[in-house]
């Protein structure tokens, strides 16, 4: 039996372990390309992008592992079925529900592994994932400044012809500071440099070449009725300090739901923290275990699809399949949507959806590994196939591309 379990295991993992890369780096991939839209070209934008994305890995785990088991049961059990391995399992008295034991072992060690990453794992990543967004956008912007655009740094705003980002030298700068009614300051320089200055929190931006008007107050819409007076002068260098000096760091951990370990969540259903309130808290909570429960219900789900009678319906069944599964899972998230939203009892929206979900695996499993006759389903699919195959082939023979030459 060790013999049959090593081998039904190999089955599953093998397509199981594709798709889960698969999908994990088609979900990265899709995020990278945000994140380089966003920091491309800007100083250590790469180490950055990789920082992030690292981040993201247990957010998109908790998606792609039941997915991922959910293949890899359907094309380990497919095979099985398909090359009639199955039947002389059978025949020799190992059964569906023997056949299984070794998944629902799998299944179990991966909501273990489930409930460390939904659990722990994202709410610290998420939470690490923003401090590094925010100080990425609260530091100065010139170490984010694109050729050709405008940025904001403060009361400033400048825009760059040409910039070399290994040196911090530039060309063309044209530096508008506004400060409201004590007037503004309009600069622009031929070249330029930033330098980091040891012991100072602030880098200098060293400007050569340039002009400067200076008004000592803003003319608000006729308010003022004389005209401010301007200043107008050229320099060789000035320096002045870029940005502010400040304190201010990323808030602490736990300001709103998401960032809550399930501990965290159990412990303030009733005290939620200033971000969140209780029926989002309760929403959170209640959808984390159903998310971490589901992998626990999905061998019972997708090995009867896997091993439905009848070899051409086996497309059809996989679709029906990974349909279900999507409809679930939409179905949930909607209900915790809705219990966030409204306070709708998690019960009703949540629960109720992965009760009515799990009893259906389990009635079809029943059929599956205990019932000798097709079930209802079983039925239904092969009449669809057939009604399918029937119209496709006399469209085929109304085009006239099944008549013979």
């Amino acid at each position: 039996m060790r013999i049959v379990d090593t081998y039904v295991l190999r089955s599953v993992i093998k397509p199981l372990a594709g798709a889960m890369a698969i999908g994990l780096l088609v979900l990265l991939a899709e995020r990278m390309v945000r994140l380089l839209d966003t920091i491309l070209g800007k100083k250590n934008s790469f180490a950055v992008v990789f920082e992030l994305l690292a981040y993201l890995v247990p957010h998109y785990l908790g998606l792609a592992v039941p997915a991922a088991l959910f293949l890899g049961l359907l094309f380990g059990f497919n095979k099985l079925s398909k090359d009639s391995e199955l039947a002389a399992f059978m025949a020799s008295g190992i059964g569906v529900s023997r056949l299984t034991r070794p998944v629902v072992l799998l299944s179990l060690a991966l909501t273990l592994i489930s409930i460390f990453i939904i659990g722990w794992a994202q709410p610290h990543t998420r939470y690490a994932y923003r401090s590094v967004l925010f100080d990425v956008r609260n530091i100065d912007v010139f170490y984010l400044a694109e050729e050709g655009v405008f940025m904001q740094a403060g009361t400033r705003t400048f825009i760059i012809d040409k910039l070399e980002r290994s040196t911090n030298k530039f060309e063309r700068i044209f530096l508008f500071d506004y400060r409201g009614p004590a007037g503004s300051e309009t600069v622009t320089a031929t070249h330029g440099r930033l330098i980091e200055v040891p012991g100072e929190r602030r880098p200098v931006l060293r400007l050569e070449d340039g002009h400067r008007l200076k008004l000592d107050r803003w003319p608000f819409g006729g308010t003022t009725p004389e005209p401010p007076t301007a200043v107008v002068s050229n320099f060789v260098e000035a320096e002045t300090p870029l940005g502010k000096v400040t304190d201010t760091v990323f808030r602490p951990r736990g300001d709103d739901e998401r960032e809550l370990t399930i501990i965290e969540l159990w412990q303030q259903l009733d005290t939620p923290p200033k971000r969140s309130t209780k029926d989002q808290m309760r929403a959170e909570f209640h959808k984390r275990l159903v998310d971490m429960l589901t992998l626990l219900m999905l061998p019972f789900l997708a090995v009867p699809f896997a091993i439905g009678r009848g070899r051409g319906q086996r497309a059809y069944r996989f679709g029906l399949a990974l349909v279900i599964l999507v409809v679930v899972h939409e179905v949930i998230e909607q209900g915790a949507v809705a219990t966030r939203t409204s306070g709708a009892s998690p019960y009703l929206t949540i629960w109720l959806p992965f009760a009515a979900v799990t009893a259906f695996a389990a009635w079809r499993f029943w059929l599956a590994a205990f019932v000798l006759k097709a079930d209802r389903l079983d039925n239904a699919i092969d009449r669809l196939s057939a009604l399918t195959n029937a119209g496709w082939l006399s469209l085929v023979k109304r085009l006239g591309f099944g008549a013979r030459a």
